[in-house]
Formats: structure tokens, C-alpha cells, sequence
């Protein structure tokens, strides 16, 4: 924590960044929040731990920081992929913003919790970006740490032998308890259209009302908007207030990406992105 707040404060000090997005303790316990330092003395609030859950690249696309000068970020390799999507996707200029890269041993799945094998978070299991792939400086130490089995993993195959009838049904209910708080947008950091189409209204493509028809379209639609796309953070399940395994959803894509198109979102900045990249080689046996 030392080694962080005193990069943080070389940055601020030597105006080689605006300011630095972070982590800062909460009052409630084991609870860290997304917190600005600005100056020398914000830099000491500055903590990393198994509770820095949330993503902040969300930030870096908000207009209160764009076209600001070089913004520092404290980051984990899953933030990191997606900085990279960002960076591909010219939401963001590689050469605006400083990446403190944080070697990471996992974090938990809810901030009340303690942090062990049981309480691992689902995107830290199988994770292959402890050491972020990007970054400008590198902070702390990896070590191993017990993972507990990828039950995601075996709830997607579950769904999947299901005939398409039942899938329905399994996906009809979840989607039924859906309330159109849209949390799960505002926290994903590819999702960053200044209007979303949830919100456009001539014509209106979805409907607003939470019933199970503006539900399905909702919950689809995104899915395959982040299709090709998606890090695989998890922030959208983690603040659903609802518990729709929405994870299920954005992982399929991400296995069908890598399957047909040997292709994995904020890998890497010279991966052309897949969403948009048209290669003679691609199969085309979907076409009916």
C-alpha cells in the first residue's frame, strides 16, 4: 500500500497525471469505494486490497474526465482488458492515461465478506491477468491462492443440454424479475453510448416497462451488444439487485468468440477488435 500512495503522490506532484482514480476505504467494514486523489495528501487515502472490486475503467469514458489531460488509474488485469477494449475502440487515447497496474491475488464476491476460498469472486477463478497485461507502472506481488471450482462453468453447460423450449423457459424466468434499474449498464464499462437504445423513444425499440417482453429484448439485446466485447469483470451481476446470473450470458458470448474466432476481448492492444474487423478467412456456414 506504501509502494501505491507513493507512486500516486510522485504522479500528482510531478503534474505527470491530473489526477488518479483509485480505491479508498469505506466506513463499513471490509468496504473499499471508487475515490478521485487529486493531490498529494488525497494520494495517502489510497489502499489495494482483496475488496477493491469495482471497475474503474468505467470512469475513464465520463465526460468529467475526457479530454482532461493524463488521468492515473489504479488497475487490475480485468480493469486492464478493459482499458485495452477502450483504447482499440477509440473511446479513450492510450496516450491520456497512466496505468498503475496492480498485481493481483483475487477478490471477493461481496464486499461484506471475508475474503477466502469460498467467497472468491467468479471472475477471479481460472483468471489469467493477475499481472495486468498493460500498464505504465507495476505494484505488488502475486502468490497462489486456493480457487474453488467453476461452478459458472458448469451452470452454462447445465442450460445448454436443456432442448430450446426449456432454455426459453429458464431465461423467460430469470429475466421476469428484471426491474429496468439498469444498473448493470451504468456500472459496465463498455457501455458507454451517450444514448442507449433502452432510451431512445421514436422510434422506441424496447419497451420501457418492466414486463417479460421489455425484459427479454432488455437482457438480449445488451448481451450480444457485448458480444466480442466483453472483460468478463462481473460488475453487472454484482450489482444486479435482482441476482440475474447475467455472467451466463456475457461468458457464452466470450466462448463462442474464442471458439469460432480464436478471439479474447482486452488481450491485446495489436488484436484488431473482433466486433467490426472483417477477415476473408472467417467461416461462413451460418449463413443459411
Amino acid at each position: 500500500m506504501n509502494e501505491l500512495r507513493e507512486k500516486a503522490k510522485e504522479l500528482l506532484l510531478n503534474n505527470t497525471v491530473k489526477l488518479i482514480i483509485g480505491y479508498a476505504n469505506g466506513n463499513g467494514h471490509n468496504r473499499t469505494y471508487p475515490f478521485i486523489a487529486r493531490n498529494a495528501a488525497d494520494a495517502n487515502r489510497l489502499v489495494f486490497n482483496e475488496y477493491c472490486v469495482n471497475n474503474l475503467a468505467v470512469y475513464l469514458t465520463r465526460k468529467e474526465f475526457k479530454g482532461k489531460g493524463i488521468i492515473g488509474i489504479v488497475a487490475k488485469g480485468c480493469d486492464v482488458k478493459a482499458i485495452i477494449q477502450l483504447i482499440q475502440e477509440n473511446q479513450i487515447n492510450k496516450d491520456e492515461v497512466y496505468i498503475i497496474g496492480m498485481n493481483c491475488n483475487g477478490a471477493v464476491n461481496q464486499l461484506d465478506n471475508s475474503f477466502e476460498k469460498t467467497t472468491l469472486a467468479q471472475k477471479c477463478i481460472n483468471c489469467t491477468v493477475r499481472t495486468p497485461a498493460l500498464y505504465h507502472a507495476l505494484i505488488g506481488t502475486t502468490k497462489d491462492i486456493e480457487e474453488p471450482a467453476d461452478t459458472l462453468g458448469e451452470k452454462i453447460k447445465e442450460v445448454e443440454k436443456l432442448n430450446a423450449d426449456s432454455r426459453w423457459d429458464f431465461w423467460e424466468a430469470q429475466f421476469e424479475k428484471c426491474i429496468k434499474c439498469y444498473a448493470c449498464r451504468q456500472v459496465c464499462p463498455l457501455c458507454y453510448c451517450e444514448q442507449c437504445i433502452v432510451d431512445k423513444t421514436v422510434p422506441r425499440w424496447i419497451e420501457s416497462s418492466a414486463h417479460t417482453r421489455g425484459n427479454f429484448s432488455w437482457n438480449i439485446i445488451r448481451a450480444f451488444h457485448l458480444s466480442g466485447r466483453c472483460i468478463g469483470c462481473g460488475e453487472c451481476e454484482r450489482v444486479c439487485p435482482m441476482d440475474i446470473p447475467l455472467s451466463m450470458l456475457n461468458r457464452k458470448m466470450s466462448i463462442i468468440a474464442k471458439k469460432e474466432f480464436d478471439y479474447s476481448a482486452g488481450v491485446s492492444l495489436d488484436s484488431p477488435t473482433l466486433v467490426g474487423t472483417y477477415n476473408m478467412k472467417d467461416r461462413q456456414d451460418f449463413i443459411k
